[in-house]
Parts: structure tokens; C-alpha cells; sequence
């Protein structure tokens, strides 16, 4: 059994309450959740506006296998969200 974790900081400028903030944060969860059936969270960083961490993690048979799930949930948040991708990273035990 191969366990990914994957912590993820992004920088969503346009932010400008704590309210904006949990409504972006809410619709990327349950969409990667929904898509990839990973568990994600927000992890850090809850009073601060503009900034989100979010905490991935997935279970595999292989390490390519949960290497692969990371890369697409990464690129999918990329491609979704109006925000910008500061820092990742990832961990596979």
C-alpha cells in the first residue's frame, strides 16, 4: 500500500474576505473530490484571505499510480481555479 499526501498553497488575489475565500475553497474540494476520489482539506492558513492550503491525500497499490492521481489533481486546480499556485509538496510513503 502506497500512501500520496500532497500540500498545496495557492494565492487567490481577488479575495477580499474570508467569505469569497471559503466559497473558492469549498467549490475546489468538492469538485476534486468528486472527480478523483481523493480526501482534501484546507490544512493552514484559515484566518488569512488570500491565501489557501490545501492538504491531498491518496491511496494506491504503486507509487506511479499515486504519483499520476497528484499530477492530475494538480493540473486540474490549475486549470479551474482563478488563482495562482505558490508552493507544492508532495510526499509518497
Amino acid at each position: 500500500m502506497v500512501i500520496g499526501t500532497m500540500k498545496i498553497k495557492i494565492h487567490v488575489p481577488w479575495s477580499h474576505s474570508l467569505k469569497e475565500k471559503r466559497m473558492v475553497v469549498k467549490s475546489i474540494c468538492t469538485k476534486v473530490r468528486n472527480k478523483y476520489n481523493v480526501s482534501v482539506a484546507e490544512v493552514e492558513e484559515q484566518d488569512i484571505h488570500q491565501i489557501i492550503v490545501l492538504g491531498l491525500a491518496c491511496v494506491g497499490n504503486e507509487a506511479s499510480h499515486a504519483d499520476s492521481i497528484m499530477d492530475h489533481v494538480l493540473n486540474f486546480i490549475e486549470d479551474n481555479a482563478e488563482a495562482d499556485i505558490i508552493r507544492v509538496e508532495r510526499e509518497i510513503v
